[in-house]
C-alpha cells in the first residue's frame, strides 16, 4: 500500500498562555479597571467597555502587564514574521459582559497582534469563537450535514481550550473572532493590539511609532 501523509499548509498560529499572570495581579486589574468600564456595547447592552487606554493611563499596572506579555507577543511575532523583532502594545481596553452578552463578529484594524487576556473564569456558552474569513479561497460548494467529520481543513469555525482567570490568548489581528451569548456569570477579559518596531521586505523598511 502507498505510504500516506498529511500535513498542514499556511498554518494560522494561535497561541495560549495558561496562567500568563497570577491571581494577584488579575486582582489588582479588575479593582484598578473595571469601574471604568462605562462605555456601552453598541450592539449587546449586557456588555461595557473601558475607554481606549495607552501607556499613560494607570502606569505601574499596565505597564507592568506590557513587560509581562512582552515576551509572548515578541515569540507570537516570531512565528508571523520569522524574526525576534521589538514590539509594542498599541492599546488596551477592558471588557465587562455580564449573563445574556454577547460580541459581534469582528477583526482588529491597524495592528498586527492582538491578545486577550482573561481576567475571570469563562462560562464554556462564551468562549472565544475563532473563524475562517468570509470568501476567499474556498469552493463554491459545502458538504456540511450530521455525518460529516468536521477537522481542521474544512471548519468554519473554532473554539479554544476553556480559558481561566489568568490565561492569555494571542492571534493575528485580521483573525475573525466573537463571543457567543454568555449564559454564565459575569466575564472580564482584557484586550490589546499590538505592532512591531518596523517590517523590512528586501530593504523596503516600514518603521511603527509607539
Amino acid at each position: 500500500m502507498a505510504e500516506r501523509e498529511v500535513f498542514s499548509l499556511f498554518p494560522t498560529p494561535v497561541m495560549r498562555v495558561a496562567q500568563a499572570i497570577s491571581p494577584e495581579q488579575v486582582q489588582a486589574l479588575r479593582e484598578g479597571l473595571m469601574d471604568q468600564a462605562a462605555l456601552a456595547n453598541h450592539l449587546s447592552g449586557e456588555l461595557q467597555h473601558t475607554r481606549i487606554l495607552g501607556a499613560d493611563d494607570h502606569p505601574e499596572l499596565l505597564q507592568d502587564l506590557a513587560r509581562r506579555v512582552g515576551p509572548h507577543v515578541v515569540e507570537m511575532g516570531r512565528l508571523l514574521f520569522g524574526e525576534q523583532l521589538r514590539w509594542g502594545i498599541k492599546e488596551m481596553w477592558l471588557n465587562a459582559m455580564s449573563t445574556g452578552g454577547r460580541q459581534a463578529v469582528h477583526n482588529h484594524a491597524n495592528c498586527f497582534v492582538s491578545g486577550v487576556l482573561y481576567l475571570s473564569d469563562c462560562d464554556a456558552s462564551a468562549n472565544t469563537v475563532f473563524m475562517r474569513n468570509l470568501g476567499g479561497r474556498d469552493f463554491v460548494f459545502a458538504n456540511t450535514h450530521g455525518g460529516a467529520e468536521v477537522g481542521p481543513f474544512n471548519a468554519d469555525k473554532w473554539i479554544g481550550p476553556q480559558p481561566e482567570a489568568g490565561d492569555l490568548v494571542l492571534f493575528p489581528s485580521y483573525l475573525q473572532h466573537e463571543v457567543p451569548l454568555n449564559r454564565g456569570g459575569p466575564r472580564v477579559t482584557l484586550a490589546f493590539n499590538a505592532i512591531p518596531e518596523r517590517l523590512d521586505a528586501w530593504g523596503y523598511a516600514i518603521s511603527f511609532s509607539s
